[in-house]
């Protein structure tokens, strides 16, 4: 009997296929504990400034498996806030810093492994929302 060899997806579709599922698992957390909705922006900021060089440092050493931790640890960030969830609405004033923090891991893939799964313009748009959410963290 011969064996067939199945097509397997690139291990890169995989990823972002996990990654943009992301939204949804956001979605539907709930946050235990209601934070000041005022100092989100400041803590996205910190958050980001501690996650975007380990992202880079992945994207160096070409480690995939680096944005598996990078999701866990950002649905963790999402469900302290609750954003992205009727737990907490009012972070919708902060959409830019929701966006920039959902969007940094899937923006790392596609700069490690770029495929035609990823967003034209999701780079630049995600830069402008870090940007965005870094301005309104400085003025609180």
């Amino acid at each position: 009997m011969p064996f067939h060899r199945t097509s397997r997806p690139c291990a890169a579709s995989l990823v972002l296929r996990t990654l943009s599922a992301l939204p949804l698992v956001l979605a539907a957390s709930l946050a235990t504990a209601q934070q000041d909705p005022s100092g989100f922006p400041l803590d996205s900021v910190g958050y980001l400034n501690e996650e975007l060089p380990r992202m880079e440092a992945a994207i160096a050493a070409k480690d995939r498996s680096f944005f598996h931790g990078a999701m866990v640890r950002t649905v963790a960030f999402s469900e302290r806030w609750g954003f992205k969830s009727k737990a907490n609405p009012e972070l919708a004033a902060y959409s830019m810093c929701t966006a920039a923090v959902m969007d940094y891991a899937v923006v790392g893939m596609c700069r490690l492994a770029p495929s035609e799964e990823c967003e034209p313009g999701l780079a630049s748009r995600f830069d402008a929302n870090v940007q965005r959410c870094r301005e309104v963290a400085a003025r609180k």
